[in-house]
């Protein structure tokens, strides 16, 4: 197989699971906004089980609905009948996980779980099954071929059920209104959950600030600018400041004036910088600075004209 075949069967392989896609998302129906409903009313967790490559689908599935809000963790089939059944509360809802729909280690859950009267929600691509015939809710990911060449490796299908369970999570999240903050809260060793959760004053730089007086030469705003290594230098004291000089401000004013000797501070200097306050989150100080188009922002008191620290774009 040469490059250019290769190449194709990987566009063969997108078209298909694409279509695939399309077609179970056309065939989504009324039971769609039942199960999101039952969900949102249960007392307990959202258990989610199948086996094989549905198990693999199933663990994805139910971390996305724990890091989004919805109390959810996997629970592998045969692992259940040896102990782990008595993980199931009365009040959890239960996510069958099953292509065919006719999974044997699945299947025996049922009867239990029906005695345990936990609600079950059905993914399968059999509308018909037994699994999907003794649930409570049905999710229908019918596809009409797999990507495989032997139409044998679960492929279409499985990226059918990833995607329903996707679906599934993104609008529980929008029933709840769940926000940047509250995602933050499940990942706070992520880099979202820091952004939102620590504040400017924690990561700001405080040391060997580039302070530099209005009456300095061109030669020493040079020289403090490198030494400070932030790319800029501020005009005035910490106690109080007149302005900043970043270093494209200095490129420019060469562009406009080669003649260093006539350059003088008070023409370079932006006499109105921005501050920001020290406990503004990572998040919101990225922001303004994307806004602006800056890499760099001062902290401090934007009133009364102090600086504390600088904080820099890619250091959080």
């Amino acid at each position: 197989m040469n490059v250019a075949e290769i190449k194709n069967t990987a566009k063969r392989v997108f078209d298909i699971e694409i279509e695939s896609l399309q077609q179970v998302a056309a065939s989504i129906d009324g039971q769609f906004d039942l199960v999101v409903k039952a969900i949102l009313n249960a007392k307990g967790k959202v258990i989610v089980t199948g086996i094989g490559k549905s198990g693999l689908i199933g663990k994805k599935i139910a971390a996305t609905l724990a890091s989004t809000g919805t109390a959810s963790f996997f629970l592998h089939p045969g692992e259940a009948f040896h102990g782990d059944l008595g993980m199931v509360g009365t009040d959890d809802i239960v996510i069958l996980i099953s292509y065919s729909g006719e999974t044997d280690e699945v299947l025996k859950l049922i009867p239990y779980l029906k005695h345990n009267k936990n609600i079950l929600i059905a993914i399968t691509g059999n509308p018909e099954s037994t699994i999907a015939r003794n649930s409570d809710y049905h999710l229908n990911v019918c596809i009409q071929h797999e990507a495989c060449p032997l139409k044998l490796a679960p492929t279409s299908s499985t990226t059918a059920t990833l995607v329903m369970g996707d679906a599934l999570a993104v609008a529980l999240m929008e029933c709840r209104d769940f926000q940047p903050d509250d995602f933050a809260r499940y990942h706070p060793g992520g880099s979202l959950g820091r952004k939102l959760l620590v504040k400017v004053k924690d990561v700001m730089r405080i040391d060997s600030l580039p302070f530099i007086s209005s009456g300095a030469t061109f030669t020493e705003l040079v020289l403090k600018m490198s030494e400070g290594r932030l790319g800029l230098v501020i005009i005035g004291g910490s106690s109080k400041i007149e302005g900043l000089i970043t270093d494209g401000d200095l490129r420019r004013a060469l562009v406009k004036n080669p003649d260093t000797a006539t350059l003088s501070i008070a023409t370079m200097m932006n006499s109105k910088p921005i501050i920001i306050d020290e406990d503004e989150y990572i998040n919101g100080a990225e922001q303004l600075m994307i806004e602006k188009k800056i890499t760099t922002v001062l902290v401090g008191s934007a009133v009364e004209r102090q600086v504390k620290g600088v904080y820099q774009i890619y250091n959080g």
